[in-house]
């Protein structure tokens, strides 16, 4: 029975639980009553088994009740709008619970890793009705509302009923894919209430709007089989692996001036990545994000490939074109932080139920973000859901982790009182490493996947295994390369003798991770210099520079990571708002600098030395490092199998010089396979088109000798062209 002033609630959207009092009720074995709220309906009727039965108006508002005799079954409402249009429902409210107990109890202990199967829209089917299914998580609402375009945003039309652990669901029949909707949230506290997107919705309405849309889920046809297999069965750490980060909104621009859609990516993009040569596209974040000039980092929707681009199977026939022309696909995964933005999950339940309560713990004060609450099981249900969707669903390849550093520590960019130490009066974020760690074991769940960190500090283990006591990433950003990489290069020549330890100091720390050599977005803009725009000297010096940057990039040990526009050498910094600059590709310098890029990637590709041994100090070995007045240095690569090596010779300054000794592992004749100086590449020309004949001289604590002649700030590639080296290994250690 109805409690006095709960059909006011009802009808003014503040009941906490709409099924004790709307649907069927059962008084005794044969007395019934329905009880509706209809607000746009004038009169309404039950319809059971062709015949209906009026009910009677209890509120003006549209709260309608019909008591029945013997067993009611099924039934659908109808009824008469205020406009005069005949309408037939069926009744959400006649419809049992559809979340399963166990489902909501892995939810709550922050182990439901498909949380997203669970929560959001679905588009189902019950009793032969078809309709949605919504749920959502607000433990401190009084009541959540569906609203949207088919109940005309009525905050008071379609209240959910609550489940155990603050979820609410309701199913409406008669709902499909592509409906428009939001949740309206109540708060018990504070009068706070709020329109508030689906936290686990699947897609979103284009920006700036901001509503989520459901999507009906349907097999994909995926024809990526080939890939995942060798996927699987590859182990990426002994792999050659070629980075190429894009800002898709901002890479290319189509037909009156807009981006290219998903499905257009899948053919400019993927054939031009293809025809450089990288391995793997690694995408700036897609996610849903309500502003474009954060490049994406301020994710709403944590599920949702972003709509600009088009819808999610539009985003898989784009993952799936990648596969089918051997390249894997990175996706930036932001879990560090989210936006304020009213709509998203900020106060979402009028508390801080996604971040932190205590401002100190809760708000990244350098970007005006929210720091989720790690040590929360729902939270860590929902990023942990996320993740895995990426992976299983849309066959991402890897994820790479935003921020780390800001997660890692309490105290990151906080001085002073404004942080609080964890429980052992340390500045480490217990709650956050604990979240990496499982995220981290469980992505490698998934065969073939991997992870990477952009983590900026000396934090120890970051690609340990997580059973060993590390964080557990494959591979982690070496910041540290990059810096001084940038620093050195500042330089001009003349004075970069003073500066030497920049170029070499990377060397000493380089094998304690599995490292990933960046040249990323976040170096090119911001008053930073495009790549080119950091290189002293004239244009011609520029280029050079840039070229035997690439050069040395490419011979240093780790994978690595360049940024759209660097491989042709845009003098402009990258902005969000515009493309590229591909008309600069008919003039021969910015065209020297791809071909360069993808002669780079076809090296690492043909040469185990470059890619087998990246993060073991077996695959590298100085020949020297000690030519600082030339600014010269020389290393060796080596195969797994220490049968095959690669010697790299540096020149930093604009000099020929002739008559160079460096020392050499074997005996034999070596080739030059690779000199950035070359003509080809917009270079000076100056090349050994024949072959090099080592003598026997010691050099460099080796037992034979080089004579060659380096060309002006370059980078040139040596391979045998036939020894043995077995000997050499029988009988010498290598330097170190």
């Amino acid at each position: 029975m109805m409690l006095p002033g709960e059909v006011h609630a009802i009808v003014n959207g503040y009941h906490g639980d709409p099924r004790k009092i709307l649907g069927p009720h059962q008084f005794k074995t044969d007395e019934w009553e329905v009880r509706a709220f209809l607000p746009q309906a004038e009169s309404a009727n039950v319809l059971i088994k062709g015949k209906s039965h009026a009910m009677k108006r209890e509120d003006p508002a549209g709260f309608f009740s019909l008591p029945l005799k013997g067993e009611i079954g099924k039934y659908r409402i109808g009824y008469r709008t205020w406009q005069g249009n005949e309408k037939e429902i069926e009744d959400p409210y006649r419809f049992d619970s559809l979340l399963s107990a166990f489902d909501l109890h892995l939810f709550l202990e922050g182990t439901n890793y498909e949380a997203y199967r669970t929560f959001g829209a679905h588009v189902v089917e019950l009793e032969g009705v078809k309709g949605v299914r919504f749920s959502v998580w607000a433990p401190n609402a009084e009541s959540v509302q569906v609203c949207g375009v088919f109940n005309h945003w009525d905050k008071n039309c379609h209240p959910m009923m609550p489940r155990e652990g603050g979820v609410w669901e309701l199913f409406i029949p008669g709902l499909g894919g592509g409906e428009i909707y939001k949740f309206f949230v109540r708060s018990r506290l504070n009068l706070h209430q709020q329109m508030k997107a689906d936290p686990y919705a699947a897609f979103g309405e284009i920006a700036p709007r901001n509503a989520s849309v459901v999507w009906e889920e349907q097999p994909y046809d995926w024809q990526d089989a080939e890939w995942m297999r060798e996927r699987a069965a590859g182990d990426i750490l002994h792999q050659p692996v070629s980075i190429y980060e894009v800002h898709l909104e901002s890479w290319m621009h189509g037909a009156h001036n807009k981006p290219l859609s998903y499905r257009e990516l899948a053919s400019r993009l993927v054939s031009y990545v293809k025809d450089l040569g990288y391995t793997h596209i690694e995408l700036m974040p897609i996610l849903e994000h309500p502003f474009s000039g954060s490049w994406g980092y301020q994710v709403t929707g944590y599920f949702a490939p972003t709509s600009r681009f088009g819808t999610p199977d539009d985003f898989r026939y784009f993952v799936d074109a990648c596969h089918q022309s051997g390249i894997g696909v990175i996706l930036d995964w932001v879990p560090a932080h989210f936006p304020k933005d009213a709509h998203g999950l900020a106060l979402f339940d009028g508390t801080r139920l996604y971040e932190h309560e205590d401002p100190r713990k809760g708000e990244q004060l350098d970007w005006g973000t929210l720091i989720f609450n790690f040590g929360r099981n729902e939270v860590k249900s929902f990023l942990l859901s996320s993740a895995m969707k990426w992976l299983k669903e849309f066959h991402i390849d890897g994820l790479r982790v935003d921020a780390v550093a800001s997660m890692l520590y309490l105290d990151y960019s906080r001085e002073g009182k404004e942080w609080i130490p964890n429980q052992f009066g340390g500045r480490e974020n217990l709650e956050a490493i604990s979240f990496l760690r499982r995220f981290n074991e469980l992505c490698h769940s998934v065969s073939g996947a991997f992870t990477a960190a952009e983590e900026s500090t000396d934090f120890p283990g970051v690609t340990r295994p997580v059973f060993l006591g590390g964080l557990g990433f494959t591979f982690k950003w070496n910041m540290g390369w990059m810096h001084d990489m940038f620093r050195y290069f500042k330089f001009d020549p003349l004075f970069r003798r003073y500066h030497h330890q920049n170029i070499t100091f990377s060397l000493f720390y380089s094998f304690n991770e599995n490292y990933l050599l960046p040249v990323s977005h976040d170096e090119v803009v911001h008053g930073k210099s495009s790549l080119i725009g950091k290189m002293p000297g004239d244009e011609w010096r520029r280029f050079a520079n840039v070229r035997a940057f690439l050069g040395y990039m490419y011979g240093h040990p780790g994978k690595k990571l360049l940024f759209m526009g660097q491989e042709f050498g845009q003098y402009e910094e990258w902005s969000e708002k515009r493309p590229l600059r591909w008309e600069l590709l008919q003039f021969s310098l910015h065209a020297g600098v791809q071909r360069l890029v993808r002669d780079l990637n076809r090296l690492m590709e043909d040469n185990p030395p470059l890619y087998e041994v990246d993060s073991h100090y077996e695959g590298f070995s100085w020949i020297d490092f000690n030519d600082t007045e030339n600014s010269v240095i020389s290393f060796i690569r080596y195969s797994a199998n220490k049968k095959s090596m690669l010697v790299f010779v540096c020149n930093f300054t604009p000099l020929v010089r002739e008559n160079y000794h460096l020392g050499s592992p074997v005996a034999g004749v070596w080739k030059e396979i690779l000199n950035t100086d070359s003509a080809e590449y917009g270079g000076s020309g100056v090349v050994i088109t024949g072959e090099i004949q080592t003598e026997s001289v010691e050099s460099h604590f080796h037992p034979q000798r080089f004579t060659l002649r380096l060309p002006p700030l370059s980078v040139i590639v040596l391979k045998q062209d036939s020894a043995d080296t077995t000997e050499m290994f029988d009988e010498a250690p290598l330097r170190r």
